[in-house]
């Protein structure tokens, strides 16, 4: 009896310890992406930069001379790695929140299609795990479709940060990218695009499901251009894991984030999460709350060379439709009261 005891509190300690060791890497995996997204761009331009002062500064220039050779690759559908994509820091990274990716439809892989990703949050974190990476299984639950995460195109002007999103299967947010990936890269892709962009994420915070839509129909022209079908996709919780400091229009706050977001590209926002070693304290990591993103019933979409405004509009009204439909048929299941409505600015 005693060597049984033993061996039980032995083998409660194991689990214990394996428990703990794997919280920690989850919280490795999520900060190592948040300073990513945050300084990699800019800290690899300035080592770079210092690197260049040095007596390595071969190593610089090789990598600048190969930068300079390499600078339309992102445009071309860049050059994902299936390795990265694999990696299992990301699997740590989905466990976290979690994050969960619902199929609701299948996909033929004789056609291409731009997904509309709602909503945007701080840093599309759901986006990522489920589109830059295979920890949610994407290519098993979509046989055959090539994902690729839109963003910013400047994220492809900085050294090192180009290549490790390249890795994931991310390409620039631009008219060219996208034209390339729809119209020479076969069928079987699937551009996901943050529709919302930098504007939605100015209002995000805990509780609110809005998204900025009214007035986004660029991605409904490309999807006419090019024969595309248009897929919604809804990420339940995506808002819940920061808390930000929202200024209302026409406040000095509102009128700086406006005038980053219209030169630079992005909105700068005040927010926080919880601390490295305690969720009572603020700091940059995102709270750990569930992440299920929903990919909804394609909409076919004819290919029209010159699509009118009328039928950007026809278009873009039924893509609006299934998406609120898409929200009001999953939203009991994922927490929120049957009396949620989406907001759609």
């Amino acid at each position: 009896g005693t060597g049984s005891n033993i061996l039980s509190a032995l083998q409660d300690l194991f689990w214990l310890l394996k428990s703990k060791a794997e919280k920690q890497l989850q919280i490795i995996s999520v900060l190592q992406w948040v300073l990513t997204f945050l300084i990699m761009g800019i800290a690899c331009t300035l080592i770079l930069m210092y690197i260049l002062c040095t007596d390595c500064w071969v190593i610089a220039a090789l990598y600048l001379a190969w930068l300079v050779f390499d600078w339309n690759t992102p445009k071309k559908g860049g050059r994902r790695s299936q390795w990265v994509r694999n990696w299992a820091i990301w699997r740590y990274f989905r466990d976290y929140f979690p994050i969960r990716l619902v199929k609701t439809h299948n996909l033929l892989t004789t056609r291409n299609y731009i997904f509309g990703y709602h909503p945007h949050g701080i840093m599309g974190l759901g986006a990522f795990c489920n589109f830059s990476t295979e920890a949610t299984g994407v290519s098993q639950k979509f046989p055959g479709i090539r994902p690729y995460l839109a963003t910013l195109a400047g994220n492809f002007r900085m050294p090192i940060l180009r290549d490790y999103l390249m890795s994931g299967g991310i390409c620039p947010v631009n008219r060219d990218s996208i034209d390339y990936i729809l119209s020479k890269n076969g069928s079987g892709n699937a551009i996901i695009i943050v529709v919302g962009g930098a504007a939605e994420s100015l209002n995000c915070t805990p509780g609110k499901n809005s998204v900025t839509l009214k007035n986004r129909k660029g991605f409904v022209k490309l999807a006419l251009r090019h024969g595309a079908d248009l897929v919604p996709v809804y990420s339940f919780g995506e808002n819940e894991v920061y808390k930000q400091v929202i200024f209302e229009e026409g406040s000095w706050g509102r009128w700086v984030q406006k005038k980053f977001q219209k030169h630079i590209g992005f909105a700068p926002c005040i927010f926080h999460g919880r601390g490295l070693f305690s969720s009572n304290t603020w700091g940059l990591l995102p709270y750990s709350k569930p992440i299920t993103t929903v990919v909804g019933e394609p909409i076919t979409i004819p290919k029209i060379d010159n699509p009118s405004q009328k039928d950007v509009d026809f278009y873009h009204s039924i893509y609006v439709d299934s998406l609120i439909k898409l929200f009001d048929k999953y939203k009991s299941k994922f927490g929120l009261p049957e009396t949620e409505v989406l907001e759609v600015n």
